[in-house]
């Protein structure tokens, strides 16, 4: 396989998979290095990859196991989150402040969930992988999935009701 094949097989979901460090490792730069390791494995294996049912689904799961390694070394303890995919050209001054307040809560939220939760979200809400996908992604059945995504769902409910109501019920 030659270089142009490569990138012809790999750039349909390159994005994605450096969203995936992003959300793990939070610092657009660790993930960046983290999608260059990545792509780096898949090219030494190059030989072998047309005969892989899924690229993807190896691609995604070697990226997640990636950062879970480099956040178990503690290298990316102390970053903090920077978000700049979501876009509204057409709202207001005051729309897009209170858009990105309440992203910046999402995102915190979402942030603070449990690893599992915290990659189900990113998969499904985020990158619109679908449940069989995420199941063959992270080794789960698919009801645990959709449990698992149903309490963090719940939690970030719960959570940003409480902000909006200031704590009053």
């Amino acid at each position: 396989m030659n270089q142009t094949e490569f990138v012809q097989i790999i750039q349909p979901f390159k994005d994605k998979m450096f969203r995936l460090a992003k959300r793990l490792l939070i610092s657009a730069e660790e993930a960046e290095d983290a999608t260059q390791e990545v792509l780096v494995k898949l090219w030494n294996k190059k030989e072998g990859i047309q005969e892989i049912k899924s690229i993807e689904a190896m691609a995604m799961t070697i990226t997640k196991n990636y950062c879970l390694d480099q956040l178990k070394s503690k290298r990316a303890s102390n970053l903090k989150i920077v978000h700049s995919n979501y876009k509204d050209s057409e709202s207001s001054v005051y729309q897009k402040t209170e858009d990105k307040d309440t992203w910046s809560w999402v995102e915190n939220l979402i942030n603070d969930l449990p690893e599992n939760q915290r990659l189900i979200i990113q998969m499904r809400d985020i990158e619109a992988y679908e449940f069989e996908e995420i199941a063959e992604i992270l080794q789960l059945n698919e009801a645990t999935i959709r449990v698992t995504l149903s309490r963090a769902r719940k939690t970030i409910r719960e959570k940003m009701t409480n902000t909006h109501n200031y704590g009053i019920k």
